[in-house]
């Protein structure tokens, strides 16, 4: 498994659509038509659809929960320039013929990850239920050409666990107001679960052998041009991550991240709110984009993620932040728009 090259050529995408992506923009929150990862993008999937309904409102900034992973990243795909060099300090980044070597110590930290996900206790959960999940998220703003890193801010995100498909997903809640998710813009009849739409009953159903699991993310995982195959199914798994989830299914994708070539430690790794914790990383060197995964020392539990620049290029320096976030709560709530201690958004 530690074999996997890069040697299938990616599928060609628009880059129009590519640039659309970094242009978030205001008012209802409807699904775009995008693909996944990110689950994908719940948000950028919706942002994308409210840009292309409303192309002449001004963008505003990237937007996205927890559960979706760095979502700056893959939006950069393919836009990036080569870049000049890694700022001092900077994680090096991986390369295929050194994978094995640098994935040793990351590997043993993933197991043992992956043996606390899989002693933590299995929830109940139905149907009629929501998944919640609070974060707090910092991201940069690329719609001038240029990285500006905006504040701290908060986000709440409600999905339902029916397994659809779907038209009503559930709730966002952000800068203040609460909005519904509705299906992705070209899903004839509704959304069903899988990436974009992770339900606890789909995510039962994934393989909890690693290596099967692996070649499934691999085989599902949607192409992005210019992007790195293995980095798409890092940044895949990392989606997914912070969620509720079975326990024997979190065990299983820690397990199967190990066996991602370039898969490295992250000595100094830290979510949005600084919280300093247990690293694990990967390096696109095609895209220039290190995304990191933050846990806690203590119990080996999930923080949060942080995405930044390791090259130069026309949109940041080596070592501009892209987005974090760090994970406050998740759980399974009995209606969206409630949060676990009984209040309502």
């Amino acid at each position: 498994m530690n074999g996997r090259t890069n040697s299938a050529s990616p599928e060609p995408s628009d880059e129009r659509d590519e640039i659309a992506r970094l242009l978030p923009a205001p008012a209802d929150w409807d699904l775009p038509c995008e693909q996944y990862l990110r689950h994908k993008d719940l948000l950028m999937r919706q942002i994308d659809r409210d840009q292309a309904a409303n192309p002449a409102r001004p963008p505003r900034r990237l937007l996205r929960p927890v559960l979706l992973a760095p979502v700056t990243a893959l939006a950069l795909a393919g836009l990036l320039t080569a870049g000049i060099a890694l700022n001092d300090g900077e994680p090096p980044a991986a390369t295929g013929s050194g994978a094995a070597t640098d994935m040793r110590p990351a590997a043993a930290l993933l197991r043992q990850i992956s043996d606390a996900a899989g002693r933590r206790e299995a929830p109940t959960v139905r149907d009629d239920q929501f998944s919640y999940s609070a974060t707090k998220i910092r991201a940069a703003d690329l719609s001038s050409g240029k990285a500006v890193v905006g504040p701290l801010e908060d986000h709440e995100l409600w999905l339902s666990q029916e397994p659809g498909p779907l038209e009503k997903l559930g709730l966002i809640r952000s800068g203040g107001a609460t909005m519904p998710l509705n299906a992705e813009l070209g899903d004839t009849g509704g959304t069903p679960a899988g990436f974009s739409r992770p339900t606890y009953q789909w995510l039962s159903s994934l393989p909890t052998d690693p290596d099967r699991l692996l070649d499934h993310l691999y085989a599902k995982t949607p192409r992005i041009e210019g992007r790195q195959r293995d980095q798409a199914v890092f940044e895949q798994i990392g989606d997914l991550l912070g969620q509720v989830m079975p326990p024997r299914t979190a065990a299983a994708l820690y397990r199967a991240a190990a066996k991602i070539p370039g898969v490295t430690e992250a000595p100094q790794a830290e979510d949005a709110l600084g919280r300093r914790g247990l690293g694990i990383a990967r390096s696109d060197e095609q895209n220039g984009v290190y995304t990191e995964w933050v846990f806690d020392r203590r119990d080996f539990s999930y923080l949060g993620h942080r995405s930044r620049l390791t090259k130069d290029t026309p949109y940041g320096k080596a070592g501009t932040l892209l987005d974090s976030s760090a994970l406050l709560q998740s759980a399974i709530v009995d209606e969206a728009g409630l949060r676990p201690d009984g209040t309502k958004a």
